[in-house]
Parts: structure tokens; sequence; C-alpha cells
């Protein structure tokens, strides 16, 4: 990753807002998007007018950046993101993150939809990711290393940390949102997975399945920052239902979860964006 990339999208999203420092991202996954016109002074920036950033071309996924503010606190709501299967390059896939921790964005809460593939999962659920595992054999970090950006070989045991899942369960308490907890597996897409495959992952110990996520979440933690992971299942995965799979399927439950999802969010933003103050380990103005 170019560290002079994300300092020109850094720029020309404090430029176009207005605000040059932000606590805390959120990636919004599909059938989200419309939420972020909704925050508290928001300001839309499309991606086309941030510098290199990609712009998505999923239905459900809209291509635009919000500024909100909770107490004076700046928030980044990234409406859409871009995936491994519509043949961008992996530093495409992390530049809107990099680019938040870069703002000042020290905790980015990432949102996906997921199929089910835990015994206990199903669509509807609002599911914690706990850890994940990787099963495309890429990684945002291949190639050379900026040290401006992060450490050549980043610890990864704790991507998902702790603290903050619980936290968030805390705060879905209040809110009457149930939350489950499990480990997300990323395949590359953009075919379901297959029976098969399922089954492995299950056996590796995975409760979810889907097609994002986890390049983001390297990518923050390579930069110091700290991610919470949050699955909507929409779909049971491949051989656990006889409906075939389906985008639309996924589609139709988020947007029938829409009220359950946001009512979280809505809880969660302005809590950790007045924590989420703490320096992350690269910045770039």
């Amino acid at each position: 990753m170019n560290y002079e990339a994300v300092a020109r999208a850094v720029t020309a999203i404090a430029h176009r807002t207005g605000r040059d420092h932000h606590r805390l991202a959120v990636v919004l996954g599909s059938g989200l998007s419309g939420y972020a016109a909704t925050l508290p002074g928001a300001i839309e920036v499309p991606y086309t007018e941030i510098p290199g950033f990609p712009v998505p071309g999923v239905a459900g996924h809209a291509g635009s950046l919000f500024s909100a503010e909770y107490d004076g606190a700046g928030v980044l709501v990234l409406a859409g993101r871009v995936h491994l299967y519509e043949g961008w390059e992996m530093d495409d896939l992390v530049l809107a993150v990099r680019t938040a921790v870069a703002s000042g964005c020290s905790t980015v809460i990432l949102t996906n939809a997921a199929g089910g593939a835990g015994d206990s999962t199903a669509p509807g659920d609002l599911v914690l990711i706990r850890d994940h595992i990787n099963l495309t054999g890429r990684n945002p970090l291949f190639g050379p290393n900026d040290d401006r950006l992060g450490p050549r070989f980043p610890d990864m045991s704790t991507v998902y940390q702790q603290q903050l899942r619980d936290r968030a369960r805390r705060i879905a308490a209040t809110v009457q949102v149930p939350l489950g907890e499990g480990v997300y597996a990323w395949f590359p897409g953009p075919s379901y997975e297959t029976p098969a495959e399922v089954q492995m992952a299950k056996r590796l110990g995975a409760d979810l399945v889907g097609m994002s996520t986890v390049p983001e979440a390297i990518a923050v933690r390579h930069m110091g920052g700290q991610v919470l992971g949050i699955s909507l299942v929409t779909n049971f995965a491949a051989g656990l239902s006889e409906t075939p799979l389906s985008h639309e399927e996924v589609t139709a439950t988020a947007n029938a979860c829409r009220d359950q999802i946001t009512r979280l969010l809505g809880a969660l933003i302005p809590e950790l964006a007045a924590d989420a103050g703490g320096e992350t380990g690269a910045a770039a103005t």
C-alpha cells in the first residue's frame, strides 16, 4: 500500500467535509448504505471525489463516504465496499479503512452480510465476529511494507478485541438487540460456497461464511486500530437449507432486519465515538 495514496485521500476528505479529524469509522455491508444519510450532521462525499477510492459495483453497496458528528466527535461512515471478486487489487479493498485510520479513527466497526454455517445461527441473527479464517490465500500486506503504515509482521492474536465485544453486548442489551458470537470464514466469491466447502469451514471452526471484512480487519490492525466486527446472517450457508442461494435473498433479509441493526448502530456509534480518542499506529496529513 502506498502511503502517499492514503495521505491524498485523507486530505481530500478533510477538505470536502471540513473535519480534519475523526474518531470512529463504520463500514456498512449489503443493504445498509441508506442508513448513513440519517446520521447527525451527515456530509456526503461520493467515492468518485476521493483520489484513488474504488467504486462498488454490487447491488446493495452504495459508493459514498459520510462524515457525521456526535458531541464534537467525528465519525466516518463508508456506505459500500468493494470486493476481491470484482477484480480489484488488495490495496483497493483496504484503501478506505486505511484512510479512516489515518484520519484519526482508532476504532473501526466492520459490518457485513454473511451466511450462517454454525449450528446456532439463523437468518436474521446479528453475530459479533470473535475471530476469522482466511480461506482465500490472499492478504492485503503482501508486497513491500511501508513502516509509516505499520510493521512488517503485525500480530493478529486479537484482531477483534474482547473488550470491544463485551461493550457491544452491553450496549446491545440496553436496546434489546440479541447478539451472538462466532468465527467468520472469508471465501473469495462471487460464487457461493459449495456444501462441501461449508462443511470444511465448519470443521475448521467457522460459524459464518462471507466474501469481505477480513482484509479490512487485517489492514486496520496493521495500522494499530481496533476492530469490532458484526455479521448479519442473511441466509443459511449452502447445504444447510433446501433453498438455493441468491443475492436477492441476502438483500431482502438485510432490508427486513434493517431496524434491528440500525438500532444497534444507533446506540453503539455515539458511545464508541466518545471514547475512541486514542492514537493509532499511523497518521497521514
